[in-house]
């Protein structure tokens, strides 16, 4: 068995976190089994400063020589409620959350019954490597019912699987959750791009509905009515009460609630409505990908053009403007300038406008997974239906190899049509470690990773009761020096693109 003196945590630091705990008044003792009640089942967080230790003993890969390797299990760290006010700080256009420690609870899943601990970590999160899983299972950071098992223990249903972990949660942009409209039931905001909307994965407190919470008080229970994806702006509608969610959610389920999104794609995208009805599967759960497959799901997605423009006239620059220009004698030469594109989604599958562009053979110009070429080769996955240019396995071990010491903006994979500056200002691993946690640092996202050219632009009643738009983003505006649209007209000639197809379509 692995030595448990390896591992960031020594039993030694763990019973420091104990004693300062300890004079807070809060209970750190391992978890009962009464401590397994459902309602106890919630996230939990301590500021740095309850387990750090003492300058005097500084932090190190190995302890002492003579430090005695324990032979009971390693006590279980349960840190104390949330604090309050959140950790938040600004800097440099960004919103930071300063690190902080934070056990996660989940009860034992379906498909985790009689694996390994070990294995469902192993095969289910990417954030850490296996050695690290396997060395916190050994010094308590991982537990099952409160108690210290160790990687080989088996899981079985009922099980509470506890996480202990120093996080350091990426920072996102500053920009504020602009409020539309708001009553007494609803908030109608324009989400800034990348920021997540639930705390999911390396995020927690920098997400929609935590950063509301701070901004209107520990009492405030948003309850988010639509999803969007992190790197994706616009309209979200934010109910104060679960009766207003859920009478929206019946609006939206029964489709008399109309959408529309507007997207920056590659090339010049083909005039008039545009109607793509392929069928999209999920062909990977833990990456979230998904592609158009014959035996995948229902969909349907209506695209317009509202405009083009052509690439400039000169040498290249580091701009975004400037991503499709070159001409590097591959395919992308017939894809120069890009376009702006009105999107109205008919049913409602994961990434299904992402896909649908890029099946189409103009995705997203800035897309981190369906515009990368290191992922789908030259044609980027276009007309490809029946994976005969990349098969399913290839696409996700592809995918799989991203990010960790690779640089994380997929438009910087398109090595010839962008510059070294885009890639230079990618996140990705710095070198450097946290001096308490040992966990490998990221550098600070470029400003393409907190942006995705993809924007909610309308929600509205097919009835017309109401109807709310917001502004186009700048991405979308006339380049300098050109012309072209600033606003966006009715949807009737979207909807009318499809209404004898779906007579259920008000």
């Amino acid at each position: 068995m692995r030595s448990v003196s390896r591992h960031p945590y020594h039993p030694r630091i763990l019973e420091q976190a104990r004693q300062t705990l300890a004079r807070s008044s809060t209970d750190v003792s391992a978890m009962s089994p009464t401590a397994c009640d459902p309602i106890s089942v919630e996230p939990q967080v301590v500021p740095d400063v309850a387990v750090a230790p003492p300058q005097s003993q500084p932090l190190t890969s190995q302890p002492p020589s003579s430090e005695p390797v324990p032979t009971e299990p390693t006590p279980v760290l349960i840190t104390p409620a949330s604090p309050w006010p959140r950790p938040y700080y600004l800097e440099h256009g960004l919103r930071r959350v300063a690190p902080y420690h934070y056990t996660y609870n989940t009860w034992c899943k379906e498909r985790w019954r009689g694996r390994s601990l070990i294995d469902v970590f192993g095969s289910e999160f990417r954030d850490r490597p296996v050695e690290y899983y396997r060395a916190a299972m050994e010094t308590g950071q991982v537990a099952v019912n409160g108690k210290t098992v160790g990687p080989d223990h088996v899981l079985k249903n009922g099980d509470l699987v506890s996480h202990t972990t120093h996080r350091h949660e990426p920072p996102v942009t500053s920009d504020p959750i602009r409020a539309i409209y708001e009553d007494e039931d609803m908030i109608i905001v324009d989400k800034p791009s990348g920021v997540p909307v639930h705390p999911a994965g390396r995020y927690n407190f920098n997400s929609v509905v935590e950063i509301m919470k701070a901004e209107r008080g520990p009492a405030f229970l948003p309850y988010p009515c639509n999803r969007l994806d992190r790197l994706t702006s616009g309209i979200m509608f934010i109910a104060k009460h679960a009766q207003a969610a859920d009478k929206l959610g019946i609006q939206i389920k029964q489709r008399t609630v109309r959408k529309e999104y507007i997207a920056r794609v590659v090339g010049k995208f083909p005039e008039g409505e545009i109607v793509c009805d392929q069928p999209i599967l999920q062909i990977s759960p833990k990456l979230g990908l998904n592609r158009v497959r014959a035996n995948g799901k229902a969909a349907r997605t209506v695209f317009k053009c509202l405009a083009f423009y052509p690439p400039r006239d000169g040498p290249a620059t580091n701009s975004a403007d400037d991503a499709g220009a070159a001409d590097l004698g591959r395919p992308w030469k017939e894809h120069a300038g890009y376009s702006i594109v009105r999107c109205m989604p008919v049913t409602g599958r994961t990434h299904q406008i992402r896909v649908h562009l890029q099946f189409l053979g103009h995705p997203i110009q800035n897309d981190p997974i369906y515009a990368n070429q290191r992922v789908w080769g030259i044609d980027l996955g276009s007309n490809d239906a029946d994976a005969s240019q990349n098969t399913d396995e290839d696409i996700i071990s592809r995918l799989s190899r991203m990010g960790k010491d690779q640089v994380a903006d997929a438009v910087a994979y398109h090595d010839e049509m962008v510059g070294e500056y885009y890639k230079q200002k990618a996140e990705k691993m710095s070198g450097e470690v946290c001096p308490l946690c040992s966990t490998p640092l990221y550098t600070d996202p470029g400003e393409q990773e907190l942006c995705l050219y993809l924007h909610s632009l309308r929600y509205e009643d097919a009835g017309g009761t109401w109807s709310y738009v917001s502004q186009l983003p700048s991405w979308a505006l006339p380049p300098d020096g050109m012309e072209g649209p600033t606003k966006v007209g009715g949807m009737a000639d979207l909807v009318g693109a499809v209404r004898d197809s779906n007579p259920e379509i008000p």
